[in-house]
């Protein structure tokens, strides 16, 4: 059995979708589906059984749960960066990792964790993932201190060598519908211009960008998927590894992409970066991928623009999820 942990949510059903394309059906769906519609995520997919994250912990920690189990991919987290809980957030993305990590060196199964690439802040330190400097590290938010401190747990107890965890950069593309504000610019973008044939853009406060030429390190869920299940195939890659394109694009660029995707003429309106962000706002961030190339990973990356028109025309147009076959809305 294959166990994931926010299995109904944005990577965790993406992951779902990819072991079924493999034809592996022996999932064990793992979530909390509360009252938002990333039920809807589930749709399509086939897997074996479904469980609430608070009953999995409950069985995992009484040594309950006697199926063998073969791999973990542990996607649950609260994952928003404006979360100011903390208490919250080390609970959901600290100790509750914690408690999975140890039932998967248990049942000896492989264990691949999502880590963030919030973890580098400002991106003064680099976006390396070294794990010599994970501990000079500073997260600008408590999101990405809460995943820092698992890596940091996982690295102070010999383990981070027995596991997988990715740092996950801009991923973006179909089923993160229900994630609400922390919905990528995609599928924001391609709202606005469908009301009001332009996007909205934040301006730059910092005078080594100009407007809209903030860089970020874009990655399509597919592109995501495909380096996640790499690590199941290959076992001895362990340790922490980031997730990107490897490439900086500009918000600039990404805009462009949407309005020839939805052939559009562009139409942009930069507005003020919110205040309550923009102390923490990032300006350029762009994964190091060489460590996941040398680990053996070959497939070359979805360019941007590609993966936002596959995104827009196949997915955001007719209102499609991961898994769904053509009828399905």
């Amino acid at each position: 059995m294959i166990i994931i942990t926010g299995g109904a949510g944005f990577i965790g059903s993406a992951i779902a979708a990819g072991l079924n394309a493999k034809d592996i059906t022996d999932i064990l769906i793992v979530d909390i589906l509360g009252q938002d519609e990333k039920w809807k995520n589930l749709r399509g997919l086939t897997y074996a059984d479904y469980l609430e994250a608070d009953s999995f912990l409950d069985i995992i920690t009484t040594g309950r749960f006697d199926l063998p189990v073969e791999a973990i991919f542990h996607m649950g987290a609260c994952s928003s960066t404006t979360e100011t809980n903390a208490s919250y957030l080390m609970k959901n993305n600290f100790e509750y990792s914690k408690s999975v990590a140890s039932f998967a060196l248990e049942k000896k199964a492989r264990f691949i964790y999502a880590s963030s690439a919030a973890t580098y802040g400002d991106g003064s330190k680099g976006f390396s993932d070294d794990e010599s400097k994970l501990a000079e590290l500073e997260p600008l938010n408590m999101y990405g201190y809460s995943k820092q401190a698992f890596d940091l747990w996982a690295q102070h107890n010999g383990l981070s060598k027995k596991m997988a965890g990715l740092k996950y950069f801009n991923v973006f593309g179909p089923n993160e519908y229900h994630k609400g504000h922390m919905r990528s610019f995609v599928i924001k973008g391609f709202e606005q211009i469908k009301q009001t044939s332009k996007v909205r853009l934040f301006k730059s406060h910092n005078p080594q960008y100009a407007h809209g030429k903030q860089i970020r390190d874009f990655l399509y869920v597919k592109d995501a998927v495909d380096m996640t299940l790499f690590f199941l195939e290959n076992k001895k890659a362990n340790g922490i590894f980031n997730i990107g394109s490897g490439y900086g694009r500009s918000w600039l660029d990404l805009a462009g992409a949407l309005f020839s995707a939805m052939n559009t003429e562009p139409d942009i309106e930069f507005i003020d970066t919110p205040a309550e962000i923009r102390e923490n706002y990032q300006y350029f961030t762009q994964a190091d991928i060489s460590k996941l190339l040398a680990a053996g990973y070959d497939k070359q990356v979805t360019p941007l623009e590609s993966a936002v028109k596959d995104y827009v025309q196949n997915y955001l147009i007719p209102n499609k999820y991961l898994g769904q076959s053509p009828e399905c809305k």
